[in-house]
């Protein structure tokens, strides 16, 4: 990738996160409050009659919440000049990726809760030199939690955030070429690795140095390790957004093939007329250059 190219694809990332500037806001204290709230409805009471309807109904509140959060900045990083469908439709339409996302999940979990079976079982048929060695249980334990991962926060977040953002944006009249060639797109996979690794590996080590100092001093640590991994969080996915919405409509290839709507031939004319039009002289009367010499 040229430096110009790297340069115009920067620039638009930049315009995409100022026209969005207050959604981007919004997912820093609006996610935070859908948090704190789903902790406190965990805290309700259900003692009377009253308490339960409102246990029921504060997940479907907050879940409309996040929902609309979410389809209201995919919307707003991804805005362009076609038509798209109501905010209705794009937060119903994202509700569907919630479902195939929560499926992947528990499909994971599944795997998660085999792993040690698994491992057992391969270990098991290996030879006994690659048991002792190279094919030991603990070996092949990691190498299975770890490829969980990969699918749990690279492959999944990967094929899903594009799909979703072009249904918050326009419903199910989905871009297909355009999402399938952001799914081959390298410099796609790459933001989506990084941000794994910031939002999720690297704040899972926070907490693995055995707790020092006085009790405030602990407390304090344990708030400002929290607030980091909020941050990372956020700023992770805020950014994958916006990278999406930048690589979406440019497809692998943006300089040569600029999408669906490419540059094509068309007769002189054929356009209406404006600032940059090229009016031809009219033939005056009597002048014979169209006719018989």
């Amino acid at each position: 990738m040229s430096d110009i190219a790297a340069a115009n694809i920067f620039n638009d990332l930049i315009r995409r996160l100022r026209s969005s500037l207050a959604w981007v806001a919004a997912q820093f204290w609006a996610t935070l409050l859908i948090v704190l709230a789903g902790v406190a409805w965990t805290r309700l009471p259900d003692s009377y009659a009253w308490q339960v309807v409102l246990a029921l109904l504060v997940p479907l509140v907050l879940l409309a919440a996040a929902l609309l959060l979410e389809a209201g900045t995919m919307r707003k990083l991804l805005d362009d000049s076609r038509k798209h469908v109501s905010p209705v439709v794009g937060v119903l339409t994202l509700l569907v990726w919630v479902a195939v996302v929560w499926a992947a999940w528990a499909l994971l979990d599944w795997c998660s809760d085999q792993i040690p079976v698994w491992a057992g079982y391969l270990n098991s048929r290996a030879s006994a030199d690659s048991r002792a060695t190279l094919l030991t249980y603990d070996h092949i334990q990691s190498w299975l939690t770890f490829l969980v991962w990969i699918f749990r926060w690279i492959a999944v977040p990967a094929k899903v955030i594009p799909w979703a953002m072009a249904s918050a944006q326009w419903g199910l009249r989905l871009p297909v070429r355009k999402i399938i060639r952001l799914l081959f797109n390298w410099r796609w996979w790459l933001a989506v690795i990084v941000a794994a690794l910031v939002a999720v590996e690297w704040p899972s080590h926070f907490f693995d140095a055995l707790p020092r100092g006085t009790v405030s001093h602990q407390v304090w640590s344990v708030i400002l390790k929290l607030a980091a991994a909020y941050l990372l969080a956020i700023i992770s996915w805020v950014l994958l957004l916006a990278w999406c919405a930048v690589l979406l409509p440019r497809g692998p290839r943006a300089a040569e093939k600029p999408g669906d709507d490419s540059l094509v031939l068309a007769p002189v004319g054929s356009g209406p007329l404006g600032e940059n039009s090229v009016k031809l002289p009219l033939p005056k009367d009597g002048d014979d250059s169209g006719g018989n010499a």
